[in-house]
């Protein structure tokens, strides 16, 4: 099946995307943003993305690929069973009972907003806009790549056009498959401070070396790493600065962003790893929020 799609380039780094669309759309889960679904970007030969998964359906939670982003529920623990709540990126879900949020769990979908997009040779911007009975905002996504250089800008805007605030968290998933290796001693993710913390899989199947995470072999099929808690960064967006490299293929990346991380994650498992960073986002009604992230790809000298 051939899903809405855009293929842009700057002669340097080719990104193939899949756009939003609630019939027609490659991805239709309620996890995360459905703008910027990244099945492909190549640089010099290398692939940064790809399929990691094995079971697909439009439905699937994490059935996604490339940097995708998923912002925190907005009014989920206030809601009622039976009443609504919000993901920007995604639309107003039904809270169906009052177990916890999960991601891991389907939402109804109740007003999937407007989508449109604005196509260039270079660049694909999203347009989201949703109003609401409590909610109404319209957020801009660009995925632009710079003209000249091996770079990538997502560049957001989120306008709250409603009347209550909104106060969420975005992270950046970054579902990286690098020249579809297996994940494996042969990568190498790093950080401008010394990192602490852990959590499943630290010590067997991977560990923290200063600023560093390393894997220690590969990883099997049913093996995950999930160090849930990361520390040792301050409040300055200088921290928000990770390299991942593959010294198996020489392929690397630097990602970096103009808002200060307020939590960090990684999670691994035998076809991708994601360093998860994490800001805060806080819009008043009638006020706009922006930020910037961006991918910076190299190669590894010889």
């Amino acid at each position: 099946m051939k899903f809405p799609q855009k293929r842009i380039s700057n002669g340097i780094i080719h990104v193939k995307l899949y756009l939003p669309d609630s019939c027609k759309g490659y991805y239709q889960g309620t996890r995360f943003d459905w703008a910027g679904n990244m099945p492909s970007l190549q640089f010099k030969e290398h692939e940064y993305f790809g399929q990691w998964f094995t079971k697909y359906s439009p439905e699937i939670h994490d059935a996604i690929m490339g940097p995708v982003e998923e912002f925190s529920p907005l009014h989920y623990l206030e809601t009622k069973p039976g009443d609504s709540f919000l993901k920007i990126g995604v639309g107003v879900l039904s809270k169906p009972d009052d177990k916890p949020y999960t991601f891991r769990r389907p939402y109804l979908v109740l007003n999937h907003g407007k989508w449109k997009v604005k196509k260039q040779p270079n660049q694909v911007q999203f347009i989201h806009e949703l109003n609401d009975k409590e909610y109404s905002y319209q957020y801009k996504k660009t995925v632009q790549l710079i003209k000249g250089r091996p770079e990538m800008l997502i560049d957001h805007n989120l306008r709250n056009t409603g009347n209550l605030p909104i106060e969420t968290s975005v992270y950046n998933h970054n579902f990286f498959v690098i020249d579809n290796q297996p994940i494996g001693p042969g990568f190498l993710v790093s950080f401008p401070f010394n990192l602490t913390g852990g959590g499943r899989g630290k010590g067997e199947l991977a560990e923290i070396d200063g600023n560093k995470i390393v894997f220690l072999r590969n990883l099997k099929s049913d093996e995950t790493v999930m160090f849930g808690a990361l520390e040792g960064f301050i409040d300055n967006k200088n921290d928000y600065d990770i390299r991942v490299e593959n010294h198996n293929t020489g392929a690397g990346v630097r990602i970096t962003c103009d808002q200060p991380l307020v939590e960090l994650k990684f999670w691994a498992c035998s076809t991708t790893l994601c360093p998860e960073p994490y800001i805060k986002i806080k819009v008043d009604p009638g006020q706009e929020f922006s930020w910037k992230i961006v991918y910076e790809f190299y190669t590894l000298a010889e």
